[in-house]
């Protein structure tokens, strides 16, 4: 980058009410921070179109470039930790919420949250994965601290098609685990058999209005909310993990304390946006452990430009997107 003068999606809400779009920045319009990024790519994410049409009351100031996700090289840096030229990659960490986001060609942002590119993936790579691959990632690593093993029974993932279940589905097979995909798009089953799904399921098919109900699963991700996830506690193994990482039908939860007292079931919330460096740094080891290019490349991907976001998050809130969508920034 050879100017102080750069290219934003940018998200106001003004005299002229809440709108976002293309905008010309200058760097000392960026939020504080201590390295300074020139991003290549960046992701899109349900909480980016959530924050991108007003939807969701994500962003805590205004104005600020959205996208929650970004890789890119270090530019400037007065952390010891990074020196110009590494590439690094920040997910979540207060990105669109109250610092300026990815969808930017530059990004500023406080060195805790900046994390070294791991070693067999590109800076393309990680934002295939992004905080959507971050979350499928925390799950697979809480719940094997939780003592979650193939044993035990297959894994349900709720939401398959979506950005997390469509990753969490890979990784958990990747990982040695029997997967069963949930998914109302039937007409993507036998992508999800081709990325490592044992049985694809329909959403109806798992419903239940029992507390407990015949043992289904050795554990299983929801990024579904409401009755699916009582459903899928009612059904998981004794001493099975449910992981909890999403809303997109509803944020409630009606269940009972059966399935814990009973068979011992826990229920592990997955809070990816806050986690902490050192746990960071676990999930990303553990993502480059079981992905790289070749791996990745095999999704179903969609690569876009900053002019395409908002046609993008009207898709993906009208249920209507698939896969993942990377923004090519750089």
């Amino acid at each position: 980058m050879t100017t102080d003068n750069f290219t934003s999606f940018r998200i106001r809400n003004d005299s002229h009410g809440y709108h976002a779009g293309i905008e010309t920045m200058h760097i000392n319009e960026l939020t504080a921070g201590n390295v300074l990024i020139e991003v290549h790519y960046s992701s899109v994410n349900y909480k980016d179109a959530l924050a991108g049409t007003g939807k969701g009351k994500i962003l805590r100031q205004f104005p600020l470039n959205g996208g929650i996700d970004c890789s890119g090289i270090v530019l400037h840096s007065e952390s010891e930790q990074f020196k110009t030229g590494d590439a690094v990659l920040v997910t979540g960490s207060g990105l669109s919420e109250t610092l300026d986001g990815g969808y930017s060609q530059m990004v500023r942002v406080p060195h805790q949250h900046v994390i070294a590119l791991p070693h067999n993936l590109s800076l393309r790579d990680v934002m295939i994965l992004g905080t959507a691959g971050f979350t499928a990632g925390l799950a697979l690593l809480r719940m094997l601290d939780n003592r979650q093993r193939p044993e035990l029974g297959a894994i349900a993932i709720n939401g398959a098609t979506g950005g997390v279940g469509m990753l969490a589905t890979g990784l958990f097979s990747k990982a040695g685990f029997e997967v069963h995909a949930i998914s109302g798009k039937p007409e993507h089953s036998d992508f999800l058999r081709h990325i490592g799904a044992t049985k694809v399921l329909s959403r109806e098919s798992i419903l239940t209005e029992k507390a407990m109900d015949s043992v289904c699963f050795g554990g299983a991700v929801d990024s579904v909310g409401g009755v699916a996830l009582s459903s899928l506690l009612a059904k998981v193994a004794p001493y099975g993990n449910v992981a909890s990482c999403g809303l997109v039908a509803s944020h409630s939860l009606n269940t009972t304390v059966m399935p814990f007292i009973i068979r011992g079931v826990s229920l592990l919330g997955i809070a990816s946006a806050g986690t902490e460096r050192l746990i960071r740094e676990k999930v990303w080891a553990l993502l480059s452990k079981y992905w790289d290019s070749n791996t990745l490349n095999a999704l179903a991907i969609e690569e876009i430009q900053l002019s395409e976001l908002n046609h993008v998050f009207e898709r993906m809130l009208l249920g209507q997107s698939f896969g993942r969508h990377v923004v090519k920034i750089q």
